[in-house]
């Protein structure tokens, strides 16, 4: 079995001769700025429209690549992704679009969410400190400011359910925060007082409402006070590779601040949704849904295989070895990260494929769309090398 440091040294390398220059080659639109994620397997272009999320998912990835390994090229993808940001992906009230033409004209603006935002404030914040423009730090606190408001002032989101017949909660709101605000606090360590009183109420959303120890799971959707809507579809979906990365993002801010408690609620999330989400049955790998009362799901793609809850999981099970030393967290590691390499990474044509069937037949062979993209992925292999790096000291 490899060591840390050869697992390190082969994540270095992919991320580096694989992952980054299959978008350094295919994505970057250095005609009109920004960059395409709808590639095809080969990288041939299958969308013109851009995704604003990934605008800001970008932005960070290259931003982080450029501070870590120094290498211009990162820096110079960075800077032709910023600016499109700036000029394009804002409408005139101030929220973002969702996805913008490749000029950057709009084409889909989502009220129901703030995640354009969420990621243009983690993406402004990293390429503030990569490029010295300290401009982008200020815009990245604002925008998170913008962020809450949008989030706490009732009328401004639309609900996705009727509020009067069903008020719901969303974990995605919580668990995001965790990990916007955790940006911004190494891009502005002069307040970090006020950024960690900001994450520890997120963390404590994500306790009181859906991490819910009793059931040992985590639901993604529950009733304005954390009630299982257990009559309803949504109400009993658990989504494993989610809660894995809102685990890892917990356990890390416990970690740093030296906080066991939050250690302790990251370690037992993961413990919960690694036995409710590694597929044994049919050869490993990290589902997509489970249901929490273990009824049939509705969803199409439940039982299918993402790429992004195997990187979360990968970084979730290094992060809790490094933490506790315990053997069995090594092991989970060695198997999604054997799970990766034997299905996921494109050895003839560069970076992963995205989508399996349960099986593990391959359900599409394109490398990437509006939702995948240059992010779970790098990110991936960067805060691996970080945590191996750490741990060996």
């Amino acid at each position: 079995m490899e060591t840390l440091r050869e697992v390190s040294d082969r994540y270095y390398k992919e991320l580096t001769e694989n992952i980054l220059p299959f978008w350094l080659e295919h994505g970057m639109d250095w005609k009109n700025g920004g960059i395409w994620t709808s590639l095809d397997r080969d990288g041939s272009l299958l969308e013109t429209d851009k995704s604003v999320w990934f605008q800001g998912r970008a932005l960070w990835v290259f931003s982080v690549a450029y501070r870590r390994f120094g290498k211009n090229e990162y820096l110079e993808a960075a800077k032709n992704i910023a600016p499109f940001i700036d000029r394009y992906c804002f409408d005139k009230d101030g929220r973002m679009f969702f996805r913008v033409s490749a000029e950057g004209k709009p084409v889909i603006k989502r009220i129901r969410y703030f995640f354009s935002e969420a990621f243009a404030t983690i993406g402004y914040a990293q390429y503030g400190l990569a490029s010295g423009d300290e401009s982008y730090i200020r815009k990245a606190e604002e925008l998170y400011e913008k962020m809450k408001l949008i989030r706490d002032t009732p009328g401004i989101l639309v609900p996705k359910f009727d509020s009067d017949t069903r008020p719901m909660r969303g974990h995605a709101d919580s668990m995001i925060m965790i990990n916007v605000i955790s940006e911004l606090r190494e891009a502005v360590p002069e307040r970090a007082d006020y950024y960690n009183a900001e994450i520890d109420k997120a963390i404590r959303e994500c306790r009181e409402y859906f991490i819910h120890p009793e059931m040992k799971t985590v639901l993604e959707t529950v009733g304005p006070n954390g009630e299982f809507l257990s009559d309803h579809f949504e109400g009993r979906i658990v989504n494993p590779g989610h809660a894995i990365e809102g685990s890892w993002f917990i356990m890390n801010e416990g970690l740093l601040r030296g906080i066991d408690e939050y250690i302790e609620t990251g370690l037992d999330v993961l413990d919960w949704m690694w036995d409710s989400g590694w597929d044994s049955e049919y050869g490993g790998g990290i589902i997509q849904y489970r249901d929490a009362a273990g009824k049939s799901l509705s969803e199409y793609h439940q039982d299918m295989k993402f790429w992004w809850p195997q990187c979360e999981a990968v970084i979730a099970n290094l992060l809790a070895y490094s933490i506790t030393g315990n053997e069995k967290y090594l092991q989970h590691f060695h198997d999604v990260d054997s799970y990766i390499s034997e299905r996921f990474i494109d050895r003839e044509y560069g970076e992963w494929f995205g989508y399996f069937h349960r099986d593990g037949t391959l359900a599409t062979a394109l490398k990437g769309n509006l939702y995948k993209g240059p992010f779970h992925i790098p990110r991936m292999y960067m805060k691996a090398i970080e945590i191996i790096g750490k741990a060996e000291g």
